[in-house]
């Protein structure tokens, strides 16, 4: 049986509900492992770090179809503020 592997972020590790989107989908992991580690931290802080349970899977589906569509990181994303110190100011009552 061979082991799956879902590559992690730097700041972040990666979530059960974006797991299982990857494990469904064997060409989003793929790419979703190619990604750097810089890369995979900002998808999973720009799902996580919403507020509304609709709004995180409104981002996990945007993340399927924007890696499988060749993107990089989330459009218009200041950055993770769990990492980057400048980020922090974007977002209000951040729990760090």
């Amino acid at each position: 049986m061979e082991k799956i592997i879902i590559e992690e972020g730097v700041a972040h590790i990666v979530p059960d509900d974006i797991k299982a989107v990857l494990l469904s989908k064997p060409e989003l992991l793929e790419k979703w492992n190619n990604l750097t580690p810089l890369a995979r931290n900002e998808w999973i802080c720009w799902t996580t770090i919403v507020k509304q349970e609709e709004t995180r899977k409104e981002h996990i589906q945007r993340l399927s179809k924007d890696i499988l569509d060749g993107k990089k990181r989330p459009c218009c994303w200041p950055g993770c503020p769990h990492r980057r110190e400048s980020a922090k100011k974007w977002f209000k009552n951040l729990d760090t």
